[in-house]
């Protein structure tokens, strides 16, 4: 029987880009607030995303990749402004 011990606060490194780290100390709360709380606080946002929400995400972006969208400018014209 092999028997798996689970350390929940093991620490590890990870990799990431200079530009990554930028936005992420950007997003900070606070000046001391760690990488890790930036990251749990982004996750909990996308956990939140109901599955409609994700459906019409990944619509809206089928019909951004297929052209199907108009820009600022172009309803700007339309609409006379």
């Amino acid at each position: 029987m092999l028997t798996v011990k689970i350390n929940y606060n093991m620490v590890t490194t990870i990799q990431i880009k200079e530009d990554v780290k930028a936005a992420l100390d950007r997003i900070k709360m606070f000046e001391r607030e760690t990488y890790n709380d930036v990251l749990e606080r982004l996750l909990e946002d996308v956990r939140e995303l109901d599955e409609e929400t994700k459906k019409d995400i990944q619509k809206a972006i089928k019909e951004i990749e297929s052209g199907k969208f108009k820009t600022h400018e172009q309803l700007e014209t339309e609409m006379g402004f």
